[in-house]
């Protein structure tokens, strides 16, 4: 909904927040449902309630709990009953400077201010260390934002004593202990309270009137940002930004204007502001994000503008490129088909209001952002937080790679009559293993991202996966690939939960990359689960099929693999039998499996 992309009109959404809610939720859009327990040490009211509206737009349709005023600690540590039955999937802790119990003054002794210090991040500490141990889900808690006078002056950064050192301190163990826990999050209320402003984020008026920690036009801004958060943490992040060119990546018009006459580069400011847009650009591929190019204009011409000496971007950076003069809707659609991801995992970056309604109209889900003129393009794209990281693993940032040999592999696949030799060409090695630590975060990330084969569409966060891994009771299971092209990573789990006394096994999760495609790796996979089977004594397989509107794909998944379908619901789930006979034979014959 546009009302809810960034930039935003906060005052629209603050007046109109009933009649938003029950568009997006006439909108058909199919939901993931998330309880989030808002855990607030000042009013939260209107923070959830703006909150929901972003989470809607995002697909996550949210069930609230939330504490009743300044009781976040206690709802944890005193165990609220009413906290421990709703169960969250996700704790928020909105805490602000306005929490905190006891300042430095001026003359006090370090002794006692680091002691000050250790007394404030352990009331903390323990409540985070409570809820890990509790209710074992993702925590999102707020930094601190800076107070809003200074009693020093300058100094208050400087000494000790004062009161910015004091937070300036505290934060960082506050990212400390973020850095050592896995499943804990920051939401950066320091560096959002100085882009909107401190005077204004921290007006007095709200607090001594209200209660609320950040004045009321700020807050749409603050659930927006832990909206980013939330929406990352569910796996609804977007994965590939799709760019043009004239005017967007550089200034002109390439093929008017001629490579020379274009503006990037240190010579002039508006040169110097697209070289900083395209330095920004580049830097997302460090982070997994996937660069494309989306430009009508001449094949060659593009490329040209690319190579030019003082630009920061390069052909190689990107993995497709549609320079043409087909409708850019129609270039979108056949990039998300060749990445082999959904439409709606796109950003379409275009300077020309006219192409961005289009995209918008023609390619529903596709991002579009309304992106001003070139000083605004940096803080439109960040400030929207497409892209936002939670976890940064190994294969996120290899993923233009990644993608870029599945291109030489599919060149490759057109060069071969028979699609087996085409497989024994690509040298393939497995790793198919029980969960394992230094996969951990790359398993739950999968689990929230893969829409399509995915049978059961289960998410895991990954104090949930860690769960899985230590719990004799399942058989889990991950896959990694490789072939003479590259290392593709993890790119499918199992989770099969055993019940002794049937001697079967029960998959609640079976999910695999798309960028694997019948590559033959599900049949390994099915063969480790097999020889796990086997090694505890268990004969029988359950499979479970749960339709949604994107994991069309396997609905028959199941029958390829030897089972017989046992049971259809109503809502087409299904579910599956496999008896594993005495002679069962492995199913897959091209990949080299390292168990």
């Amino acid at each position: 909904m546009k009302e809810l992309e960034y930039p935003f009109d906060s005052e629209y959404i603050l007046k109109r927040s009933k009649q938003i809610k029950r568009r997006l939720l006439e909108n058909g859009t199919e939901f993931l449902h998330k309880k989030i327990a808002v855990l607030g040490g000042s009013t939260t009211h209107d923070i959830v309630r703006v909150l929901e509206l972003f989470l809607l737009n995002q697909g996550i349709q949210p069930e609230f709990y939330e504490s009743e005023y300044a009781q976040y600690w206690q709802d944890v540590m005193f165990d609220n009953p009413l906290l421990s039955r709703f169960q969250p999937d996700l704790i928020y802790i909105h805490t602000s400077n306005r929490n905190i119990a006891e300042y430095p003054a001026p003359g006090m002794d370090e002794e006692r201010i680091e002691a000050m210090l250790a007394e404030q991040y352990e009331h903390f500490a323990v409540m985070w260390d409570k809820i890990a141990d509790k209710y074992r889900c993702p925590v999102i808690q707020n930094n601190f934002e800076y107070p809003f006078y200074r009693i020093m002056g300058n100094r208050e950064a400087v000494l000790p004593q004062g009161r910015i050192s004091f937070l300036n301190r505290l934060n960082e163990k506050f990212y400390r202990y973020a850095r050592e826990h896995d499943d804990f999050y920051i939401n950066d209320i320091h560096y959002m309270s100085a882009a909107y402003g401190l005077d204004k984020w921290a007006d007095p008026f709200y607090w001594h009137m209200y209660k609320y920690a950040v004045c009321m036009q700020a807050i749409p801004d603050l659930a927006y940002n832990l909206s980013n958060i939330m929406k990352a943490i569910f796996g609804k992040n977007k994965k590939a930004l799709v760019l043009d060119l004239d005017n967007t990546l550089w200034g002109g018009i390439v093929g008017d204007d001629g490579v020379e006459n274009l503006e990037i580069g240190q010579e002039t400011s508006m040169g110097q502001v697209y070289a900083e847009f395209q330095s920004y650009i580049k830097a997302q591929k460090d982070i997994g994000v996937m660069l494309n190019i989306n430009s009508k204009n001449e094949y060659d011409n593009a490329v040209a503008g690319l190579n030019h000496p003082d630009g920061i971007l390069r052909p190689e950076d990107f993995i497709l490129i549609k320079a043409n003069w087909e409708p850019k809707s129609r270039n979108i659609a056949a990039i998300a088909e060749e990445l082999n991801i959904l439409p709606e995992s796109l950003v379409f970056v275009d300077d020309n209001p006219a192409e961005q309604d289009i995209v918008g109209v023609q390619m529903p889900g596709v991002a579009v952002p309304r992106i001003g003129t070139p000083e605004q393009y940096i803080r439109v794209l960040d400030h929207a937080g497409f892209f936002e990281v939670t976890n940064l693993s190994e294969d996120d940032r290899k993923r233009s790679e990644m993608y870029k040999a599945n291109m030489e592999r599919q060149r490759q696949q057109r060069s071969f009559g028979d699609y087996r030799e085409y497989l024994r060409s690509l040298e393939m090695r497995g790793t198919i293993r029980p969960f394992e630590p230094i996969y951990m975060a790359r398993i739950a990330q999968l689990t929230n991202k893969s829409n399509q084969f995915n049978l059961t569409t289960k998410r895991y966060t990954q104090s949930d996966i860690e769960a899985f891994a230590a719990n004799e009771a399942y058989i889990t299971r991950y896959g990694k690939l490789e072939d003479k092209f590259g290392d593709n990573g993890v790119v499918s789990v199992v989770i099969g939960r055993k019940d002794d006394a049937e001697k079967a096994l029960h998959l609640e999760l079976w999910l695999m990359s798309c960028r694997v495609l019948k590559r033959d790796m599900e049949y390994a996979m099915m063969d480790s689960v097999v020889a796990a089977c086997r090694g505890c004594g268990i004969g029988t397989i359950f499979g479970y099929y749960y339709p949604t509107a994107k994991n069309a794909m396997v609905k028959d998944f199941y029958g390829t693999m030897g089972f017989a379908k046992i049971k259809q619901a109503e809502d087409g789930g299904t579910l599956w039998r496999f008896d594993i006979p005495d002679d069962y034979e492995n199913k897959n014959t091209v990949i080299a499996v390292h168990a």
